[in-house]
């Protein structure tokens, strides 16, 4: 299903692209590129993941809700609505179809307390946070 080279194989400029909008709110998000922004964004997600997480060993429902909430906001309102689906190419595609998966796990998650499928969500993503760190240097000199 995902068999478009990953990101990081991909040449810095071309990637860069697949984001083309993306918007943080406050006041430091002004001074970072667009890669910062997103790597920021995979931060915050990771994080909230891992308070879900945390949350559902705790038996803490209305934590776990929060965090899971707030890694499906990043991921709706920053990871995927960044995405140029009409220039970025099948891997633009591809990264939208992950992340649709990834917000299912995520509410599947939710409704079901499974900590597993909240381990498979943090596994995918910083499998591709790791490829997004790696074209840093590329995008830097591109840019």
């Amino acid at each position: 299903m995902f068999a478009t080279p990953h990101p990081a194989t991909r040449p810095a400029s071309q990637v860069s692209n697949f984001y083309a909008g993306v918007s943080v709110g406050g006041a430091a998000a002004g001074d970072r590129s667009g890669h910062e922004l997103v790597a920021l964004l995979f931060d915050g997600l990771l994080g909230a993941i891992a308070r879900a997480r945390g949350a559902i060993r705790a038996g803490d429902i209305e934590a776990k809700g929060r965090a899971v909430s707030h890694a499906l906001r990043i991921i709706g309102e920053g990871l995927r609505a960044g995405l140029n689906l009409d220039e970025g190419g099948p891997l633009a595609r591809d990264l939208n179809d992950l992340y649709a998966y990834v917000e299912m796990r995520l509410t599947q998650a939710n409704l079901r307390n499974d900590e597993a499928a909240l381990e498979e969500c943090a596994r995918l993503m910083k499998t591709l946070q790791e490829a997004w760190l790696q074209i840093g240097p590329q995008v830097r000199r591109a840019g």
